[in-house]
C-alpha cells in the first residue's frame, strides 16, 4: 500500500483545488485520479466512493475521507510541515468562520449561480441562465462584506500567512474575479482585495490554478 494520499477529484472543482492547495503547502506528494461528477456514465463509479456523488475524495492508509473541510483538517494533522491553522485562539476561530461562510453563504451565489452561469457554462458550451448570474451578484455584496470585515481585522486573510481558510476561499474568489462585476466588487473592498492580489501570485495558487482561469487577479 502506497503511503501517498490518493485524491479523486475534478479539475475545475473549487473544492478539489482547495485540497490540492493544502497538499502543496504541506509539501505532500500525492496520487490523483480525475472523475467528472457531471458525467452520467461516471455516476456509478463516484457513487461507490461518495454517498452523495461529490468530489473530492481522499484515500490514505486504508481510510477514505469525503467533505472538503474534513479532508483539509486531516491533511493538516496527518502530515508534518507548515501548520495550516493558526495557534492563536481568535485567529483559529476566524479561520474556521471564514471556512463556514465560504461553504454556507458564498459557494451557491458566487460559484453555482454567478460563475457557473456567467463564465463556466458559456465557456464549455452548456446552457446558461443570465437570471442566475444576476441572482448570485445580488447576494454577493453581503458575503464579501463579511469577509472584508474579517480581513480588515488582520487575524486571517492577510498577506504573508496561509491557512486552511485561504485554501478553501481562494479557489472561489479566483473564479468570481473572472466576472467583471465580481472583480469590481472585490476591488471595492480594500483588505479583501489586498489579500486577493497577494495570494493570487503565490506559488501554491499558481501551481494549482485550473487552465480555464488564467491570471484573474493582478
Amino acid at each position: 500500500m502506497t503511503d501517498a494520499p490518493h485524491v479523486i477529484g475534478y479539475g475545475p472543482s473549487v473544492y478539489t483545488r482547495a485540497v490540492r492547495m493544502a497538499l502543496v503547502l504541506k509539501q505532500v506528494a500525492y496520487d490523483y485520479s480525475e472523475i467528472d461528477p457531471f458525467e452520467p456514465n461516471q455516476a456509478d463509479t463516484l457513487g461507490q466512493i461518495h454517498p452523495f456523488h461529490k468530489v473530492p475524495v481522499m484515500e490514505h492508509r486504508g481510510v477514505r475521507l469525503s467533505e472538503t473541510q474534513a479532508i483539509l483538517d486531516y491533511i493538516d494533522g496527518a502530515f508534518p510541515g507548515l501548520a495550516l491553522m493558526p495557534h492563536d485562539i481568535l485567529a483559529r476561530a476566524r479561520a474556521r468562520q471564514v471556512m463556514c461562510i465560504t461553504d454556507s453563504y458564498l459557494y451557491r451565489p458566487l460559484i453555482t449561480q454567478a460563475f457557473s452561469h456567467g463564465v463556466f457554462r458559456p465557456l464549455v458550451g452548456e446552457a446558461f441562465d443570465p437570471a442566475e448570474v444576476h441572482a448570485g451578484l445580488i447576494e454577493a455584496p453581503r458575503v464579501l462584506n463579511a469577509l472584508e470585515e474579517i480581513a480588515a481585522e488582520g487575524q486571517v486573510l492577510t498577506t504573508g500567512c496561509l491557512s486552511l481558510a485561504d485554501c478553501l476561499l481562494w479557489p472561489m474568489m479566483d473564479y468570481f474575479a473572472m466576472l467583471p462585476e465580481g472583480r469590481q466588487m472585490m476591488t471595492q473592498r480594500g483588505a479583501l482585495w489586498a489579500w486577493a492580489q497577494w495570494i493570487g501570485e503565490t506559488h501554491v495558487a499558481e501551481v494549482t490554478r485550473p487552465e480555464l482561469v488564467g491570471d484573474t487577479v493582478s
